[in-house]
């Protein structure tokens, strides 16, 4: 099979939205072949092995423009200046690259510099495009040589000994007389990306422009993966010329440098999810001199599986998941604001829940516990909606009976619950009733039981109100 060969160069708006453009497309090129290589400022891809699988090569060119967010192109044989002209979006437009084939890497980039139209026969290229050439072209001009035919034409043995033989290999190369080698790039196995900004940045929240510039090159490097991306970290240089090494709070340490964590329940590829927490936070930090760099790492990420999609209207989601919706109100209010409950393996009421920081669940991870209720022989029905912060003393009567409000009538126990621990301090003792208050309806009490060494009435608590 006779080798096939594209050369891609990213149009220079595309830098403005990606940390490195022609990096972000080498990735998107692996997918499609394993040979990406880099010459100067284009990309040559060896595609000789991948045009039959695609099922030709304008199957294969739409598949190299064909982002999974949405196509970058619309006609896979045109160039992408005609694939350009395709699109009303100009500013969509402008994310396209340049293309174009040869029979060799060294064709393909040559045909890169000139117009798409018309496309010029080998020996009919301008020897400017011939990288090799560049030092000498003074000197060919004089002698007449202005196309790679009429360089070839040339004795060898002068071109040697004029140009150098490199000059020579390059030709060959280009013509498909010699193999061409190159050092294939790979996608990392970890995603860190560094962005020098344009201008010095005083505020904390105008950070955000450039992250997201490392955020879209994220989200390249995490679809090229098939990964979703559980942890951000967010790192930024201070100006030493102006940074006070004494300063330290939340985010700096005093060594120049300040950061920001974020984690996320579930693995995402939702770059505008992450832009939000990013928001959220960087709103809360204070600078105490002009950032110069940003480092954006994902630490942690986790392998995603392809989700069925529904034909079905009434079956498609709308609407951000609830996950996603509790890290934001936690961004904005405070980790604290927002809690989750773990059910405990445990006989006291009280301590059946745990309550922590929703933002803890990573480092938790998702434990299943028995239901309590089901452990010591209680009917789950039975328990209270709301359950008071601790146990409150109730009064009695003379008769004993506990009051609230007035009176209460016992509906329905003793529910005995019995727990020791290796203190006494834990261990509890009670018999749990439903009484009802005229005042308050259904109230959950309980009196405590007393040893054989105690004196005195049984003291009755309140520690729940059904709905």
């Amino acid at each position: 099979m006779r080798p096939h060969w594209i050369a891609l160069q990213p149009e220079p708006a595309a830098q403005a939205a990606l940390a490195d453009a022609l990096r972000a497309w080498a990735w998107r090129a692996l997918r499609l072949t394993p040979r990406v290589a880099q010459l100067g400022s284009a990309l040559v891809l060896e595609v000789s092995g991948s045009v039959r699988l695609f099922g030709g090569g304008p199957a294969l060119l739409q598949a190299l423009l064909q982002a999974q967010d949405g196509p970058f192109a619309a006609d896979p044989v045109s160039a992408a200046a005609s694939a350009a002209a395709a699109h009303a979006d100009t500013a969509h437009a402008a994310t396209i690259p340049r293309l174009a084939q040869g029979r060799t890497a060294l064709v393909a980039l040559a045909r890169l510099q000139l117009p798409p139209q018309p496309r010029l026969p080998i020996d009919a290229l301008p020897v400017h495009t011939l990288a090799a050439a560049s030092p000498h072209l003074a000197t060919l001009a004089r002698l007449g040589v202005y196309d790679w035919g009429s360089l070839r034409a040339l004795p060898r043995g002068g071109v040697a000994r004029r140009f150098g033989a490199g000059l020579l290999d390059a030709l060959d190369g280009a013509y498909g007389q010699r193999p061409e080698r190159y050092p294939w790039l790979t996608v990392p196995e970890v995603f860190d990306e560094a962005l020098e900004l344009a201008a010095q940045v005083d505020a904390a929240p105008a950070l955000l422009f450039g992250a997201r510039r490392l955020l879209a090159q994220l989200q390249v490097w995490l679809r090229v993966r098939q990964h979703g991306a559980l942890a951000l970290e967010l790192h930024w240089q201070l100006d030493a010329r102006r940074s006070n090494a004494a300063h330290t709070d939340a985010h700096h340490s005093g060594d120049g440098f300040g950061r920001l964590h974020l984690r996320t329940a579930q693995a995402s590829q939702d770059m505008r999810h992450w832009e939000r927490l990013l928001s959220e936070q960087l709103a809360r930090v204070t600078l105490p001199a002009p950032v110069l760099y940003l480092r954006l790492c994902a630490p942690a990420t986790q392998p995603l599986h392809a989700e069925s999609r529904s034909l079905l209207p009434d079956e498609q989601r709308s609407g951000d998941p609830l996950h996603q919706m509790l890290e934001r109100v936690a961004a904005r209010l405070g980790p604290g604001s927002v809690m989750r409950v773990d059910l405990q393996d445990d006989h006291r009421p009280e301590s059946m829940q745990l309550w922590y920081p929703a933002s803890d669940q990573v480092q938790r991870g998702a434990r299943r516990a028995t239901p309590c209720g089901s452990l010591c022989g209680m009917d789950a029905g039975l328990y209270p909606a709301w359950l008071c912060a601790s146990p409150q003393p109730l009064a009695t009567g003379p008769d004993g009976a506990p009051r609230f409000h007035g009176p209460l009538a016992l509906l329905a126990g003793p529910q005995r619950i019995e727990a020791a621990g290796w203190d006494d301090d834990c261990g509890v003792q009670r018999d749990y009733f439903i009484a009802r208050s005229a005042v308050s309806g259904l109230l959950w009490v309980f009196r405590q039981r007393l040893s054989r060494s105690d004196a005195g009435a049984a003291q009755w608590y309140l520690h729940g109100l059904f709905a």
